[in-house]
């Protein structure tokens, strides 16, 4: 696969690409985004589904800059896929033809079931493991996965989108016969009742964007971001009763408010056919889907078990320099398992603290002084995919250190400290983690550590422990807990 990608999602509302670069096998991260708002589909359900010559110049133009970009990326992969404006359209093919003569660009029109397919599998492998099912709502169609173990099972098209619905009906003020078309198509599910609904597209983005702002949430990122029924299906009604003053105080963005309306009464209706309790935002859509299906070809579109490409990319680019990350990992998983009972922490918990302990170095790849900042900046930022909130909170509130404090003494003001768990397992986290880095101060294997707990008392004997036993000073221990070296 070439290093650096290019993905491009023709919509029938937006038109978006990604950039994106390779690091190692299976790893990767997003260089530059970019999208365009052409309307491609603009009066087309006006005209019996042709596409507007005025709609079709806009799409050219955006895409030929679109390209132009891509290049200066040097990506040497283009990945062009249409949904449903192009596989609406009768005269689509003279689009096609007209992008492939002036920009030698070929675009793959794909199915609807196709689209649900990319959008639910971008889902299943970069989001957290969940039963659910994935809405994807566009400007013409919406797409339905259901996702089960990280698979998904069934897909499902169904022809409303934003754009269709306000040309036929909420332009004509008819939003009840919008909302007779929307619950007669959804008679057509296969699907009953699901716990869990995986908002995908600009709608739902927009929307939890919007509460985000509204509630004061403490991390800035929309992918895995959860929001209960009460708040989620209140604050539709809101959105729909709006008037366009009350949508700017509601921080919907003014180039969405012809077509928040339609696509929010879309998620309301499926979600209250289908009895949704929470409401997951994916960042991740259709792209990430043509993206991953060339990327994991070969591997049933499916990454590796417990392989997560977030933390596959910081440590292929930040943390190159020795294995002390993956020896104080080593050791930190036997620190774990002797003293995970005495101090009170649920096995589940073990999962974070190896995650942490292989990131500790990254912040050296920005500056030595001060890394541990730099580390926790970077994770904060980067860990985006297969991770809760709450994980990466806690991921990246651990690696940061300040001598003879514990973690809890360092959480932010105003901060990401309510998605945290609660202060003695914090601290406990903290004194296991940076407690095998200590131990490994003289960067030795952890094999070489010979460790015993009992009581309340590490027994650690190893060669070479002079600067653990002098950093170790600077560790704030549990009260109950006592750790003695031994040469």
């Amino acid at each position: 696969m070439a290093q650096c990608t290019a993905i491009i999602d023709i919509g029938s509302n937006s038109m978006r690409m990604a950039v994106v670069q390779k690091t190692s096998r299976f790893a990767f991260h997003i260089l530059h985004e970019v999208k365009s708002s052409v309307r491609l589909s603009e009066n087309a359900y006006r005209n019996n589904g042709h596409l507007q010559q005025s709609a079709m110049d806009r799409t050219a133009s955006a895409l030929g800059e679109f390209l132009l970009i891509a290049r200066s990326f040097k990506a040497r992969k283009i990945l062009c896929v249409a949904t449903s404006a192009l596989r609406d359209a009768p005269n689509s093919t003279e689009f096609i033809s007209r992008i492939r003569q002036e920009h030698s660009l070929s675009i793959k029109i794909i199915d609807g079931v196709r689209e649900a397919y990319l959008g639910g599998m971008a889902c299943a492998n970069l989001l957290p493991p969940m039963d659910a099912i994935s809405v994807d709502v566009g400007g013409g169609s919406s797409e339905f996965a259901h996702i089960s173990r990280g698979k998904v099972i069934e897909m499902f098209s169904l022809n409303i989108g934003t754009v269709r619905l306000k040309e036929l009906f909420m332009d004509h003020g008819d939003i009840e016969g919008a909302t007779r078309y929307i619950d007669n198509a959804l008679e057509t599910l296969p699907f009953g009742s699901m716990q869990t609904l995986i908002g995908v597209g600009g709608t739902f983005r927009a929307l939890t964007r919007s509460l985000m702002k509204k509630e004061n949430y403490p991390l800035k990122k929309l992918h895995g971001c959860t929001t209960d029924k009460e708040t989620f299906i209140s604050f539709c009604d809101a959105i729909i009763e709006a008037s366009p003053k009350k949508l700017k105080s509601l921080n919907i963005k003014a180039d969405r408010f012809d077509t928040i309306k339609p696509g929010t009464l879309i998620l309301q209706r499926i979600a209250r056919r289908l009895e949704v309790e929470e409401f997951v935002c994916s960042g991740v859509g259709v792209r990430e889907g043509v993206y991953l299906s060339d990327l994991l070809r070969n591997a049933g579109d499916r990454f590796p078990a417990n392989y997560n490409p977030s933390v596959r990319y910081l440590l292929d680019t930040y943390a190159t320099f020795s294995n002390h990350s993956v020896e104080c990992s080593a050791l930190a998983k036997r620190l774990f398992t002797l003293m995970h009972t005495h101090l009170d922490l649920p096995e589940s918990y073990r999962t974070e603290l190896v995650m942490v302990a292989k990131l500790l170095p990254i912040g050296l790849g920005v500056r030595y002084y001060a890394y541990q900042k730099h580390s926790h900046y970077l994770a904060l930022n980067a860990l985006n995919y297969g991770l809760t909130h709450s994980q990466i909170a806690l991921v990246s509130h651990l690696l940061l250190f300040k001598k003879g404090n514990t973690s809890s003494d360092l959480i932010p003001k105003n901060s990401y400290g309510s998605l945290l768990p609660a202060v003695k397992i914090l601290d406990a986290l903290y004194t296991i983690l940076w407690l095998s880095h200590i131990l490994l101060a003289q960067r030795s294997s952890a094999s070489a550590l010979t460790l015993a707990f009992s009581d309340g008392k590490l027994t650690v004997e190893g060669k070479d422990l002079y600067l653990a036993r002098e950093q170790l000073k600077n560790l704030p221990l549990p009260a109950h807990l006592s750790i003695q070296l031994r040469d």
